[in-house]
């Protein structure tokens, strides 16, 4: 049985990228209308959701992990198990085959200069439920991580029982615990479903939350989510995130029971909240060596700048080189680092993998004086530090 450091389960679909690349910026809406043949470029294929796209990424950035998701005995799961095995031959050792299930997929539709759009197909995701994980399967792991169950049924619904019970189960065996979520589709399902509920069920076992901006949103707040969109020009709320919407969202989730926030901000970066030293030492086999340091603390760093190709998987990116770094006890300003890194590295490629670095190659790349777009913050109490390039809320 190989020695796994983490777990990541979940979400777990076949990506295909069709090349969008020949089509000029602002052309698309023009272009994409029935009855037309436009001609692309080939597609990638790669396997996509947060069990792929962090758990390959920890993989990858020298974390050992075990990855444990369903897939359909059909052509698409061999292509998944495939993909995956080119990174390690006993990594596909955890996915279940789901007989007469369908293999989950998604087409990516990501032109140049325009937010990306995914058709998404469900299939065997649609059955995973809290029972499916093989603890026994790592048992020296010290991290649980689980990804996207808004796109997990079974998870989410009847206020998050399943949800509850796998971050129970995990925090039974001390394991350190980490949730990563998605945008729900306003109309389906989990787009409908009271989160609040579900979340205040879950997160008193979760000690990382690591959703986005928008995701969170939408689930606590959805007023709040629905206004930003109303007064963004474009849709995209992220300029109109605040320093207080930050404080007192992650407040909010902290006082349900998460140890660390991390809010995913997209081209504006990333924001960590932690709360108090106790709670910090509690978190399990990953709790940091150093809790005080962790203690009480709010930063947000802003992103590294590169050349950006595609945004495929640059939140699960971000995600695994924070948790990367936060299993080797560093703290949380290389952490915080060291995921926006990670992240930047993504775009670099089209798909959610190829342009991900070695562990150590990406602390060269931060320590060599990569630039990072500016960011500036007119808010109380928050002061830039040079050492880090992030700012700090200083208390």
């Amino acid at each position: 049985m190989s020695n796994y450091e983490a777990i990541v389960a979940g979400h777990l679909c076949l990506d295909i990228i069709p090349d969008l690349s020949s089509i000029a910026p602002g052309r698309f809406f023009d272009l994409f209308r029935p009855g037309q043949l436009i001609q692309i470029g080939a597609a990638t294929i790669a396997t996509g959701g947060a069990v792929s796209n962090t758990g390959l990424a920890l993989n990858k950035l020298g974390i050992h992990t075990r990855l444990i998701a369903k897939i359909g005995n059909d052509l698409f799961g061999q292509a998944v198990r495939q993909v995956i095995c080119t990174f390690g031959a006993d990594l596909a050792d955890g996915l279940i085959v789901a007989a007469g299930e369908s293999t989950s997929y998604t087409l990516i539709v990501s032109p140049p200069g325009i937010d990306r759009m995914f058709l998404h197909c469900v299939g065997a995701n649609d059955s995973f439920a809290a029972g499916d994980i093989d603890w026994e399967s790592a048992p020296d792991a010290r991290l649980f991580h689980l990804g996207y169950p808004p796109v997990l049924p079974r998870l989410y619904r009847y206020d998050g029982v399943q949800l509850a019970a796998a971050f129970y189960r995990a925090k039974s065996r001390s394991l350190t615990t980490s949730l990563d979520m998605s945008l729900p589709d306003p109309n389906s399902e989990a787009g409908k479903t009271f989160w609040p509920g579900v979340l205040s069920r879950s997160l008193r076992f979760v000690d990382l939350f690591l959703p986005s901006i928008e995701e969170i949103l939408f689930m606590l707040d959805r007023p709040a989510y629905e206004r930003l969109k109303q007064q963004a020009d474009d849709g995209d709320i992220l300029p109109l995130v605040t320093p207080d919407l930050l404080n007192e969202t992650s407040a909010q989730l902290i006082r349900m029971g998460c140890k660390i926030v991390v809010l995913k901000l997209g081209n504006r970066g990333l924001y960590l909240r932690t709360a108090d030293a106790g709670a910090i030492a509690g978190m399990g086999r990953a709790a940091p060596p150093d809790p005080e340091r962790w203690a009480n603390r709010e930063l947000w760093s802003p992103c590294f700048q590169v050349n950006m190709v595609g945004a495929t998987g640059a939140g699960d990116a971000t995600i695994a080189g924070f948790l990367a770094a936060f299993l080797r006890g560093l703290g949380p300003e290389e952490a915080i680092n060291a995921a926006v890194a990670v992240g930047a590295c993504n775009v670099e490629a089209a798909d959610a993998l190829s342009g991900l670095r070695t562990w150590e190659e990406t602390l060269q790349r931060i320590a060599s004086g990569w630039e990072k777009h500016s960011l500036s913050l007119d808010a109380p109490g928050w002061v830039f530090d040079e050492t880090y390039r992030l700012w700090k809320k200083v208390v």
